[in-house]
């Protein structure tokens, strides 16, 4: 994800905006009225959903969002353009009309599961000449986005006119445009560079039982011709995401734990379009819309995906790089922070780590047994040669620090300068500290930032002298 950091893609989306609006509480009982459950609200959320949802993932991945819908000119219309410009999102072209409701969906939720949801919407379609208004306002602006994306929740705002105007205006600007269409009718995304849809979806929409590779083939040439599409593309679920340009593709999915699937494909979406207008291609993209679906669905309703989270969640699945692994201070706090928010068990220990042998790997792997999230700190160069003598270390700090990275057990690696790791445990203020046997009745540097010290027996005979001594032997 490195390669995308610092980049801010111009993006806009068109389509069905609504607020999605969370009642949270328990339930311990059974109405006497009748065969409910009864739902004690402790808290109320509201987030923006629909169009608004693949907004809000553009944001947080940090593109520069600008938008394009109908609401209606009532206060749940206020409230959500409001929150639209809280996130410096660009909502000059949103058009208010007359009697229409703006959408919003509650969802009561009890023990982390929903069990009810209650809607409030106009789901008519916008007349032609408010769809002919929306493209010509976009006439002098469209070849400033990068890619724009049409997020087709059924609501009546992509109209047939306003999907094929949006289109045929983008090829003109060379700006590719990328659907999560809605219906048994693609007809109205003609000339899109993709469409998103998933299984059931591509299923409805071509006629064809997807049940093996052919017939998933046959569903995605079908897509590509009819819809005169630059690549096809259907999400599987579990199964990841197929695409054909030239030939198809599957990208398997990445995801651990799935709590909700609530905005995973707006998650999707976004994470594409981001991907491609940062200059990735589309299977690079489609791999990167994978890992971000993977952090969304074990998150609870709809919710959003940062850089960051998608660089950790890949870390946490040995997918990435080792330079992926290793941070530095202000880097690892940030890390800190969002795993222990999200209920992880740190741990945390140190050393030099000169010539990696078994006595290290299992002492690592004993370590990250303790917790979720394994950090060692590493001493530098200088550190170590203080500590060690003139001549040590044998292998420099980066290449100690890349082959610590790579190991199964470990999730980061932050180097320091000091002889001691105090003021990085300090920092970290690990859950559980983990020092090596030897420690055993002695004071243990940082003991008092950390939850729980525990002290792991190194493997006999093992040790980077020992090494050391038998090779200068031999």
């Amino acid at each position: 994800m490195k390669n995308f950091k610092g980049l801010h893609p111009r993006i806009l989306v068109v389509g069905d905006l609504m607020i999605d609006h969370y009642l949270w509480g328990s339930c311990e009982r059974i109405s006497p009225e009748a065969p409910v459950q009864v739902v004690d609200i402790a808290k109320e959320t509201t987030v923006l959903g629909g169009a608004g949802n693949v907004i809000n993932n553009l944001v947080t991945l940090g593109a520069k969002v600008s938008v394009s819908s109908v609401i209606g000119n009532d206060d749940i219309g206020v409230e959500l353009v409001g929150m639209l410009g809280s996130l410096g999102v660009d909502t000059s072209n949103i058009v208010t009309q007359k009697g229409r409701k703006t959408s919003k969906k509650s969802r009561v939720i009890a023990s982390s599961q929903q069990i009810l949801r209650y809607d409030k919407e106009s789901k008519e379609q916008i007349s032609k000449s408010i769809a002919d208004d929306i493209v010509s306002s976009l006439q002098d602006v469209m070849h400033n986005y990068d890619a724009v994306i049409l997020s087709d929740y059924g609501k009546g705002v992509l109209s047939d006119e306003l999907c094929q105007g949006i289109i045929k205006l983008c090829s003109k600007n060379s700006v590719k445009v990328l659907v999560d269409p809605k219906g048994s009718d693609y007809s109205k995304y003609k000339g899109a560079y993709l469409l998103t849809p998933n299984k059931k979806e591509a299923m409805i929409a071509t006629k064809i039982d997807i049940k093996d590779k052919d017939t998933l083939k046959a569903a995605l040439l079908k897509l590509k011709k009819e819809c005169e599409l630059g690549i096809s593309m259907i999400t599987l679920s579990e199964d990841g995401i197929a695409t054909y340009g030239d030939e198809m593709k599957i990208f398997p999915t990445l995801a651990k734990e799935v709590f909700d699937v609530t905005g995973a494909g707006d998650t999707v979406i976004a994470s594409i379009a981001y991907a491609l207008s940062a200059g990735a291609n589309i299977e690079k993209a489609a791999s990167f819309a994978n890992l971000a679906a993977g952090v969304v669905v074990g998150k609870i309703g709809s919710a959003t995906v940062s850089l960051d989270e998608i660089e950790e969640y890949e870390a946490t699945l040995h997918k990435s790089t080792s330079d992926a692994h290793i941070k530095s201070f202000d880097e690892i706090k940030a890390v800190v922070d969002r795993y222990r928010k999200n209920g992880k068990k740190v741990v945390f220990t140190n050393g030099c780590f000169d010539i990696l042998h078994v006595g290290h790997v299992k002492y690592l792997q004993e370590a990250k047994s303790f917790g979720d999230v394994l950090i060692v700190g590493l001493n530098s160069d200088a550190s170590v040669k203080r500590l060690k003598g003139e001549s040590r270390p044998v292998n420099v700090a980066e290449d100690r620090a890349y082959i610590l990275a790579a190991l199964e057990a470990v999730d980061f690696v932050v180097p320091f300068e000091d002889d001691t790791p105090y003021e990085l445990i300090k920092m970290v203020s690990p859950d559980i500290l983990v020092k090596g046997g030897d420690y055993k009745g002695k004071d243990v540097v940082g003991a008092e930032f950390s939850g729980e010290l525990r002290l792991v027996d190194f493997v006999d005979g093992k040790s980077t002298t020992k090494t050391i001594e038998r090779i200068q032997g031999s």
